[in-house]
């Protein structure tokens, strides 16, 4: 796909210069620039270009954050409809017909039985800002502290969420079993290995003995992302819901980077069929602009005026492109054409497994795509039949990927996931292009001289 011919390339020099200054100013704490050493000047659709005159396929967008890819005509309309109009950009949290719309356009995505007895919290602008908020109402409205979370889970970097997370150190959150087909915790994967995860649960909650504290909610990803790519089976969500609605546990459903059609439904929850109680939202919602709210069961709303606050809350910018985002989604069946196109690529590259052992495997729902690089040469270790995953492998492949023009990242316990999240507006010849990449790059890593050492600190 063409880029726009809106701004003037930068030198390669200037390229360099920009990236030595970054390397001298920034926090050691970055994260993207280190793997990904480009800088982006230009964007469009799935396209990016960098200063240096090189253009990519980006599989990263944004985190998940961009459903239409950069720039998409539609969403930049609405940007520009709000700043023409003379509107203020910075409101609080008043209400504004900017707001109003979006309101009425997100309500009008969600399950229509959860969305009829709803409310809207507007948070700060990052989604770990709405995980808190969601921690917050269920504690106010349970009166309880406790928290139930999963292994490998994902939910944000500020305290409350990272405790939640699978990388806690410091674990205040009563931790529970993921299922998992590959690495399943039990050695059994399938259905099986999804309900005795679903009786651990149970049983944990009905010990009086069992040492956890009393559940103000549940929190879980109905696909872990950052834990790897991780599909909760349906089966197992129903079960969640039946287990946390049968004890008045609410259930709080991530769908951070999950929702506005990713999975291949609007809401990942919509492949369950389950309602949960909060539903926390960001990414993708603010349509590229900082967005994060939590919608939840009115039932629950009994917080005092500004037990949750912020400045920023108001994003009007935000808000118009979020509602042209979603509303694209919807109107063009966005999360339809995800099923369909995310369904032919995981087939493609389960097929290439078969001449390289090093993928240990393939999954995802959607455009929300994971392939596992393993050491096939090393024996298993002790925690299942499955051979050790390879670090220095998928690092490899990350690099060779972005020699050969595409932008992948990496997820998974030992970051040994390459990980997809193209947007949902890829062409059938960008997907394409996207895997026959992916297998070049595979092909050269693989041949790497420090092809022996591939597992690296994880065996």
């Amino acid at each position: 796909m063409a880029v726009t011919e809106s701004a003037p390339v930068a030198v390669p020099a200037a390229h360099e210069g920009i990236l030595r200054r970054q390397s001298l100013r920034e926090s050691a704490a970055r994260t993207y620039a280190r793997s990904l050493p480009i800088v982006p000047v230009r964007a469009r659709g799935m396209t990016i270009e960098g200063a240096d005159g090189r253009r990519y396929l980006d599989c990263l967008s944004g985190a998940g954050t961009l459903a239409l890819g950069h720039n998409h005509p539609v969403v930049l309309e609405a940007i520009k409809k709000v700043i023409d109009s003379g509107a203020p950009l910075h409101v609080l949290d008043l209400a504004t017909p900017v707001k109003d719309a979006f309101t009425t356009e997100l309500f009008a995505t969600l399950p229509r039985q959860f969305a009829d007895n709803a409310r809207i919290q507007f948070c700060g602008p990052a989604g770990t800002d709405a995980v808190e908020a969601a921690f917050k109402l269920v504690r106010a409205a349970t009166g309880r502290s406790g928290l139930l979370a999963f292994n490998g889970a994902y939910h944000g970097m500020t305290a409350g969420a990272l405790a939640a997370s699978g990388g806690a150190e410091d674990v205040r959150v009563t931790r529970l079993p993921f299922p998992q087909n590959y690495r399943c915790p039990f050695g059994i994967g399938g259905e099986r290995g999804a309900e005795i995860a679903a009786r651990w649960t149970e049983n944990l909650l009905d010990d009086p003995k069992g040492g956890a504290p009393a559940p103000a909610g549940m929190i879980l990803e109905p696909v872990q992302g950052e834990g790897g790519v991780n599909p909760a089976p349906d089966s197992w969500m129903r079960r969640m819901r039946e287990i946390t609605e049968a004890r008045s546990v609410p259930l709080i459903a991530d769908e951070v980077q999950t929702g506005v059609g990713r999975t291949g439904a609007f809401w990942a929850v919509e492949h369950s069929g389950i309602v949960p109680d909060v539903m926390v939202l960001s990414k993708a919602i603010g349509g590229s602009l900082p967005l994060a709210v939590i919608v939840y069961r009115s039932e629950l709303d009994t917080w005092e005026p500004g037990a949750h606050a912020g400045t920023f809350r108001g994003n009007q910018l935000a808000m118009a492109a979020g509602t042209a985002t979603l509303a694209f989604v919807r109107e063009h069946h966005l999360a339809e054409r995800a099923a369909t196109l995310g369904a032919r690529m995981v087939a493609r590259l389960q097929a290439l497994a078969t001449d390289h052992p090093s993928i240990g495997d393939v999954r995802g729902r959607g455009l929300m795509i994971g392939v596992e690089l393993v050491d096939p040469e090393a024996a298993p270790r002790g925690d299942g039949p499955e051979p050790p995953p390879a670090p220095v492998l998928a690092a490899a492949v990350q690099q060779e990927c972005l020699h050969r023009g595409l932008i992948v990242e990496l997820g998974g316990r030992h970051s040994t996931v390459v990980r997809l999240l193209p947007p949902l507006t890829l062409t059938d010849e960008q997907a394409a292009a996207v895997v026959d990449r992916l297998a070049d790059a595979l092909a050269a890593a693989e041949r790497s001289p420090h092809r022996r050492t591939m597992t690296g600190s994880a065996r």
